[in-house]
């Protein structure tokens, strides 16, 4: 049974339907319009290759964030120095 991708023409909310036999989804399950299209979607196809640069990607974004955090909290503190002097 495939997963399938849609999207809903009147609220834009996209989602996936699980469809058994020749089922197609029959309305959206955020607004109720019945109007969804069908969306086209790639397989999930996974090696070595790809999980190593997945990791390599999720490092990246993990690194970003840290340090956004971390700038984010130095601000914090000179701002918090600043009202108390």
């Amino acid at each position: 049974m495939p997963i399938y991708e849609y999207r809903c023409s009147e609220c834009g909310e996209s989602f996936e339907l699980l469809v058994r036999g020749s089922a197609a989804a029959d309305a959206c399950p955020a607004c109720g319009a019945p109007d969804v299209e069908k969306l086209f979607s790639l397989p999930s196809v996974q090696s070595e290759q790809t999980r190593s640069r997945a990791k390599r990607d999720i490092r990246g974004r993990n690194r970003a964030t840290r340090k956004d955090q971390a700038e984010a909290e130095v601000r914090r503190i000179q701002a918090h120095s600043e009202d108390h002097d």
